[in-house]
């Protein structure tokens, strides 16, 4: 079975979209950064109405661009889910303060919460859980949070390998999501092969994690692009592969599309309607605009772009 698609991308309008295909786009959400988001002229002209629109905290972003790119969203008819890292939040002042400045400004009622990827924490919270434990996102009244998950391991978390920490995590949220009313899933981390992720996910249902899980999957780009990223995200198995096919010069300069990965799981998904993988999240690494337009060639109606409606 072949990891990756590589190949010249097709011009010209796009064919009928396979049913499972379609299936299985239906309300995909992406991540931007508000620098990438300036980029974007309107969103409306790219991105399916409604859609969730994930806004990455990076360390040194200023919050009040991270509440402007999200007061826009939500004013250009989209859903924002701002990141909440934990390691670089100082307090619980802050906490609430960012809360507070979302819900304001952008009418964010939606969060991912997460650990960070700072190694050393800024103030009093060092993990998600200290967030989720803090009560400030039921205090104001935030109706979901969403939390990471990843398919190939954490070394951050699991220094050692393996997956002992990141499962007692995930099994932890999972309890969280039975005593509380907050509607929760897993978003993870990007990887390039269907089967483990298959495999992934069908353990953590076995082990009684039952959250609908978000596929993360890397959008159009350049592999050295994707090598770039999956070395900075920490990406296990699937950066062998890459790094193997940078070895073939010819590859190295054809874009990378998800088109096979996307397809095994939506074939997957409409074999077993009960699968737990339930949306795709993408992480558009070689450009919004680019990833967008993958989703509508592939995706049918449910990627056409509000300004199509």
């Amino acid at each position: 079975m072949a990891l990756l698609k590589f190949g010249q991308r097709k011009t010209g309008a796009p064919g009928p979209a396979r049913p499972e295909f379609e299936a299985f786009l239906e309300n995909y959400s992406i991540e931007v950064m508000p620098r990438t988001a300036e980029k974007v002229e309107d969103f409306r002209t790219l991105l399916p109405a409604g859609t969730r629109v994930y806004i990455a905290h990076i360390e040194g972003t200023p919050i009040a661009d991270m509440v402007a790119t999200a007061a826009r969203l939500r004013a250009e008819g989209y859903e924002p889910m701002p990141h909440f890292p934990a390691r670089i939040i100082k307090d619980a002042a802050t906490l609430a303060d960012w809360i507070a400045r979302y819900q304001g400004e952008a009418g964010v009622r939606e969060a991912l919460l997460l650990a960070g990827g700072v190694e050393k924490p800024h103030g009093d919270y060092h993990c998600s859980m200290q967030l989720m434990e803090s009560g400030l996102f039921d205090k104001a009244g935030f109706r979901r949070l969403h939390v990471a998950g990843h398919p190939e391991g954490n070394r951050d978390i699991d220094p050692a390998g393996g997956s002992a920490t990141v499962d007692a995590s995930l099994r932890w949220k999972q309890d969280f999501s039975r005593r509380t009313d907050a509607e929760m899933a897993i978003v993870t981390q990007f990887a390039f092969d269907a089967e483990p992720l298959i495999a992934w996910a069908d353990r953590l249902r076995a082990e009684g994690v039952t959250l609908p899980i978000h596929i993360g999957i890397a959008g159009p780009a350049k592999l050295q692009t994707l090598i770039k990223f999956a070395v900075a995200c920490g990406v296990g198995p699937s950066l062998k592969v890459l790094q193997k096919r940078a070895m073939d010069v010819s590859k190295l300069l054809l874009p990378y599309e998800p088109t096979e990965v996307v397809a095994e799981l939506a074939a997957h998904k409409a074999r077993n309607p009960d699968f737990n993988i339930t949306n795709v999240h993408f992480f558009p690494l070689g450009g919004i605009k680019a990833n967008a337009e993958w989703a509508q060639a592939h995706g049918g109606a449910a990627a056409a772009p509000a300004t199509a409606a």
